[in-house]
């Protein structure tokens, strides 16, 4: 083969279905409006974590869970996602069904999100009409009850990297920066609705009335929203699949040989790797070379490739998801615990009071104002995300990231150490800084380091050392670290709060950040 490839050369043979471009052909540009059809599933995602936020407390208490089992109920999500996420992710990256390589996972989970939804909400309702028994009744409707937020939670956090990964497949780098800050600004607007919906005392108005609860109220809200938003997203951009191109080149042709029609051969993701008829010799050369495509295929999605892979992935990377990780244990220490501060530190109730007394009406008035704090943190959050591109012009993504961790930092840390009712709802701002930035940045990062490599393989004409890695793939292991952190605060911080108060909780939020603040200004690799 060596004559009749020229300068071609030798290159080492890896699987069809790697990530690596051939060609330096770019997806087209993107009207607006396909981006933020494409960021309605932000907007469902978020709007329907807002209503769970709300109402699964009550649910959960409604239904009797033991105190023994809310553990249970809140880590084994997280756990299940940080094992499962890679390789959900390395399967996307692979996947060959015809509607793409992306969508199919995405309405796949869209529907455990829904049937979550359905469980924890109206398990007990349903429970309650078919079963008579008590014991039996209580028992049920726990069950059912905690399958359905696991169900959700998992599936809700799973999400986030096949969406991403879709964005980047079917986007030029430009359009990669704009859809990234519109699916940041639509999950804020997701997450304020759900929580102005939720806090509206639907039992006392007529459609509370006619659909029985508030709970069966929120989840006719939360699904008639799902599910629009994910309709359009899924119809926003076509997603060319990723083709087994051994069924269009004959084994033993020549690659100069190689004219196939446009619509034979498709490039990794959405765009046609034959252009004017032409395909690229280095895909005939891999063709030639793989005995077995197939198997090549299947390869890469085995546990032991897969560990591989992620043992061996570049330091840049490593120091990306270390920084999410910090960033995100800091930002769920003080999200989770918040209105519980709001009710103890700030309004100096007691939720161990007599449910008639005094203080535990303190603190109930306090969680309320806590969770429109909550509502502020989700709308500042889009306000801030809309600032960002211009933003990025003046500062670059390191000041982005590093603003975004300071901020936080400096604002939990007045809020813990000058508990104030005003001040902390006008420092809920800095929250929704700190939301935006984790959203963006680090997955900007993500496409700058892509973007890299596969420059750097055009100039060599050679291919990656990394090739088994796909953005699939680096959008899960980057998401996983969500998972780690909830991992983390929920096993660690419960133990917290219940010896020094929820205040150490807002401190140690406060400490996280300003770390993360300079780990992303030491460690984080930018790229011009």
């Amino acid at each position: 083969m060596g004559g009749n490839t020229g300068q071609l050369g030798i290159h080492t043979c890896k699987s069809l279905a790697e990530d690596d471009p051939f060609d330096p052909v770019e997806p087209p540009k993107r009207p607006t409006s396909n981006l933020i059809m494409h960021s309605m599933a932000m907007l469902g995602r978020e709007f329907c974590y807002a209503v769970e936020a709300a109402y699964v407390t009550p649910v959960l208490l409604s239904v009797g869970l033991p105190k023994s089992l809310y553990s249970t109920v809140w880590l084994l999500s997280p756990i299940l996602g940080f094992l499962l996420q890679p390789v959900g992710g390395s399967a996307s990256d692979n996947c060959q069904a015809r509607w793409g390589r992306r969508r199919p996972y995405i309405l796949t989970l869209g529907i455990m999100m829904l049937l979550g939804m359905a469980l924890y909400l109206n398990g007990d309702a349903v429970v309650s009409a078919l079963i008579a028994d008590p014991r039996r009744k209580r028992i049920w409707a726990i069950t059912i009850t905690m399958i359905g937020v696991v169900f959700f939670d998992f599936a809700a956090d799973f999400i986030d990297g096949p969406i991403k990964a879709y964005l980047f497949d079917v986007c030029s780098y430009e359009d990669k920066e704009r859809g990234l800050h519109y699916h940041a600004f639509f999950t804020g607007f997701g997450g304020a609705l759900g929580y102005l919906l939720g806090a509206i005392d639907w039992a006392h108005l007529e459609i509370g009335r006619v659909l029985g609860s508030e709970f069966q109220v929120m989840f006719f809200f939360s699904a008639l929203v799902l599910t629009l938003c994910f309709i359009i997203h899924l119809c926003s951009i076509p997603e060319a699949p990723l083709r087994d191109v051994t069924k269009d080149i004959p084994p033993q042709q020549a690659p100069q040989d190689f004219l196939l029609s446009s619509d034979k051969m498709y490039q990794y993701g959405s765009i046609e790797k034959a252009k004017n008829g032409y395909v690229n010799p280095e895909l005939a050369l891999q063709v030639e070379k793989t005995p077995n495509p197939s198997k090549q295929i299947s390869k890469t999605m085995t546990m032991t490739s897969l560990l591989r892979v992620l043992m061996n992935m570049p330091s840049h990377y490593l120091c990306l998801c270390i920084s999410h990780f910090i960033g995100w244990t800091a930002f769920l220490s003080n999200m989770l615990f918040f209105t519980d501060f709001m009710g103890q530190i700030v309004y100096h109730g007691d939720p161990y009071s007599a449910h008639n007394s005094t203080e535990f009406l303190i603190y109930e008035r306090g969680v309320e104002v806590g969770c429109w704090g909550l509502c502020i943190n989700s709308v500042f959050s889009s306000l801030y995300s809309y600032f960002q591109k211009p933003l990025v012009s003046y500062i670059g993504l390191k000041g982005l990231y590093f603003t975004g961790y300071l901020l936080f930092g400096l604002g939990t840390g007045f809020i813990g150490l000058f508990p104030n009712v005003y001040s902390t709802l006008a420092l809920c701002t800095m929250f929704g800084v700190m939301s935006s930035t984790l959203y963006t940045v680090p997955f900007n990062l993500i496409a700058k380091y892509h973007r890299e490599e596969q420059e750097k393989q055009q100039a060599r004409g050679g291919s990656l050392d990394s090739g088994e890695r796909g953005q699939g793939l680096d959008c899960a292991v980057l998401t996983c670290m969500v998972q780690l952190a909830q991992i983390l605060v929920g096993g660690g911080l419960g133990f917290l709060v219940n010896k020094a108060g929820s205040v150490i909780v807002v401190i140690t939020a406060s400490a996280l950040a300003l770390i993360g603040c300079c780990f992303v200004a030491l460690f984080v690799r930018y790229v011009d």
